[in-house]
């Protein structure tokens, strides 16, 4: 089983901008976001909606619809290799076989028209080029692994003939047959019951361990992000805004948004008549601002964060912070 090696990043972002040309003007989803994803870790990526998280994570596949979307700049490399120089046949191959992602909503994800065992049983033809009798074979071993009860009955059904929970169990079976270094998990218990999102949370982290892969943990849920992740990136209108060990998140947050996130979870035994709330909104994504995204909603502002974008730096070992203050 392989173990985190904090200096062998398997996926590295630098400067990623993806922008979307709008009829409002240039939406700029991310602008500027690096991180590295260490082998056999796990990087949780938060923040709230429209922040730029699930943009990342398609800019990383390649899967921007062009147009409206576009990567402008930056660099992604796995294990040293440029996937933006890529020509796309090669990006396909590598695609669910070096890296797979689980999206938001299974029963968009898969096919209504196809059983699930014709669309399992064909990543294994398409990426380790098996015949139909062994790929079915692999299928049924895969669902096993991802505790599908009957997997045979599992692999002659329909996706709405499963519940979500069942659905969410095959996306992972289907994300995992390529044995990817990188798995990417997009909410992976949204629209899902409390305890079915523990469930399929526990699953995704133990396949991890036993697959040996890096992963990163996409969630507005702070919880999951403590459970599951080592380290956290905090994402707020495209860009990052704090990066640390996932206790000193919790525990030294430095960042005035990230402390605001922080504030707004509801502590179990603290008597409160209401949740701490952000004030303010989102600025616009297609709205230039010459300083800090944040500035208007944050309470520490000083007039330099109108001015100037500030860029993360290290203010201690590991502990990256993109603010004046």
């Amino acid at each position: 089983m392989a173990t985190e090696n904090n200096n062998v990043p398997v996926l590295s972002i630098r400067d990623l901008r993806t922008y979307f040309h709008t009829q409002e003007g240039v939406s700029r989803a991310v602008d500027g976001v690096s991180y590295d994803v260490f082998r056999g870790g796990t990087l949780g990526v938060v923040g709230e909606s429209g922040c730029g998280k699930s943009v990342t994570a398609l800019s990383i596949l390649r899967l921007i619809p062009t147009p409206p979307g576009e990567i402008v700049s930056g660099e992604i490399q796995l294990e040293g290799q440029d996937l933006l120089g890529l020509p796309m046949k090669k990006m396909r191959s590598i695609r669910g076989n070096q890296i797979s992602m689980i999206f938001q909503e299974p029963m968009t994800s898969l096919n209504p028209v196809f059983t699930i065992g014709n669309q399992l049983s064909k990543v294994f033809r398409l990426h380790q080029n098996l015949s139909r009798k062994k790929a079915d074979k692999k299928a049924i071993e895969i669902l096993y692994a991802c505790e599908i009860p009957s997997p045979e009955r599992v692999m002659n059904a329909y996706p709405h003939q499963l519940s979500g929970g069942m659905r969410q169990r095959a996306m992972i079976a289907m994300a995992l047959g390529g044995n990817p270094k990188v798995l990417i998990a997009d909410e992976p218990t949204t629209a899902l019951d409390v305890t079915i999102q523990a469930q399929i949370l526990d699953l995704i982290l133990r396949l991890k361990k036993e697959f040996g892969m890096a992963m990163i943990l996409i969630t507005h849920n702070l919880g999951i992000v403590a459970k599951g992740a080592q380290r956290v990136v905090v994402m707020y209108a495209g860009e990052k805004v704090e990066e640390a060990d996932v206790s000193d998140i919790f525990e030294r947050s430095q960042h005035p948004y990230t402390k605001a996130l922080m504030n707004s979870i509801p502590v179990l035994g603290k008597r409160t008549k209401f949740l701490e709330e952000i004030k303010g909104v989102v600025p616009a994504p297609f709205r230039f601002i010459p300083g800090c995204k944040f500035a208007d909603r944050c309470p520490e502002v000083i007039a330099q964060c109108l001015e100037t974008r500030p860029q993360p730096r290290e203010r201690e070992r590991g502990h990256w912070v993109a603010c004046f203050c």
